[in-house]
């Protein structure tokens, strides 16, 4: 029998009322909403909720459809824009002040990662050179609850050309460049990936050119190369590769590596052409495209500004190129190396190639899905890790919004809010 529209009416209202009115699961925390981008390719919710328990979302929708009454609240949070946690795919912790991990004081160590990371909206990061060791020492505190932190993969000790450690490092101290993988056979290349892989990393990074000094370059054996990618790839892990220039990323390509974690700059103009791009995705090698890493190198090796806004905007068409073709975008700073933390800069340049849920893909969907994680994290749907950010503005309307973050939730536990006196 056909329902009246009156009484279609009153049966909606309702339902909507008994929803109201269930209570919460005990122990559920309610995270309420102006606007939920659940994926980059899905519709918006507006006035939306996130249900929330041990560590998962219950449900998310529109506020007047999730059973909220008696669950805890996030008052502070409530009332933004939300999204699945961010993913920053290019960082290190090789600043002194995440030495000695394993014993510095976890006040210090939840500061420094609060001014780095989470302040920004970053619940994963993915740290691509570091000391392995004090790396892990640094994840194994956070997931202990010992520090308020993101969840930390780590390439550990990257591997660099035989006799190429690059000039921009030389500052570093001499007992960690001592310490810099730099085999010259496949041996040896097979050793420190095993040894770096044993202690904890999650993935294998290779320096496959590096700049040395007086405009000399190092490139890494096409043998070493592969035979380090194949040795990862056999533990079913993935590997980078820092190219630097077009020879470089072809090595990469040679390789089978699956990210390369920067664009590239060279002599002259640095066109990836269609059939490089084409390369690139048919591999389905994704692409961190660190656009705010050359400004900064260039200017501080005193380029003029002329150059630094070509090989900048070189970078960019690379990156709009790749993503036209259907490249993977996976988004990422290279903080921990720059010391500039804020990422507006980065999303200032990426809005020149991408549109804004592009950059949200970037941010949460593709990195999930790089990391075989999709069922697990990387959207705000019932049954995956409660790791949200909430935004002060829509990020649809200015790619800037991407920074202005209220709060940063990991596994339903608030690991950032915004100071709300500045």
């Amino acid at each position: 029998m056909r329902m009246r529209p009156m009484a279609a009416t009153l049966f909606v209202t309702t339902l909507l009322l008994q929803a109201c009115g269930e209570r919460a699961p005990e122990g559920a925390t309610v995270l309420r909403a102006s606007r939920i981008y659940a994926a980059p390719d899905q519709p918006p919710i507006d006035d939306g909720a996130v249900l929330m328990k041990d560590g998962r979302i219950l449900a998310v929708g529109p506020e007047d459809s999730i059973a909220t009454r008696g669950a805890g609240e996030l008052a502070a949070c409530d009332g933004g824009v939300v999204t699945a946690g961010f993913q920053n795919s290019h960082v290190h912790f090789t600043e002194p002040k995440f030495s000695d991990a394993g014993n510095r004081p976890a006040g210090e160590l939840a500061a420094a990662l609060e001014a780095m990371l989470t302040r920004y909206g970053f619940t994963t990061v993915l740290d691509t050179a570091s000391d392995v060791d004090n790396t892990v020492a640094l994840r194994a505190r956070i997931e202990s609850g010992d520090i308020a932190g993101p969840r930390i993969l780590t390439a550990g000790w990257p591997l660099y050309p035989a006799n190429g450690i690059p000039f921009y490092l030389h500052d570093m101290p001499a007992e960690f460049l001592s310490r810099l993988p730099q085999p010259a056979t496949v041996e040896e290349a097979l050793a420190s990936v095993q040894s770096n892989l044993d202690r904890g990393a999650d993935a294998t990074k290779l320096f496959v050119m590096t700049p040395l000094a007086e405009g000399h370059v190092a490139f890494m054996e096409p043998d070493i190369a592969l035979a380090a990618a194949d040795e990862t790839h056999r533990r079913g892990l993935p590997v980078l590769a820092h190219p630097t220039d077009i020879e470089g990323v072809n090595i990469a390509i040679e390789a089978g590596v699956d990210v390369l974690v920067h664009t590239t700059i060279g002599q002259g103009r640095t066109i990836w052409d269609a059939a490089l791009v084409s390369q690139l995705v048919e591999q389905d090698i994704a692409v961190i495209p660190t656009l705010m890493l050359w400004p900064y190198e260039l200017k501080r090796a005193h380029v003029p500004a002329n150059v630094v806004d070509l090989a900048t905007g070189d970078a960019i068409g690379q990156l709009r190129s790749f993503s036209a073709a259907g490249g993977k975008v996976l988004f990422g700073t290279d903080v921990g190396y720059m010391s500039d933390y804020d990422p507006s800069e980065e999303y200032r340049l990426m809005a020149s190639a991408l549109e804004p849920m592009q950059i949200l893909a970037s941010l949460t969907t593709a990195p999930a899905a790089r990391w075989k994680e999709s069922e697990q994290r990387g959207r705000v749907a019932e049954g995956l890790a409660a790791d949200l950010v909430v935004l002060e503005a829509d990020p649809a309307t200015d790619e800037t919004n991407f920074v202005k973050v209220r709060c940063t939730i990991r596994g339903g536990r608030l690991i950032h809010a915004q100071d709300p006196f500045g």
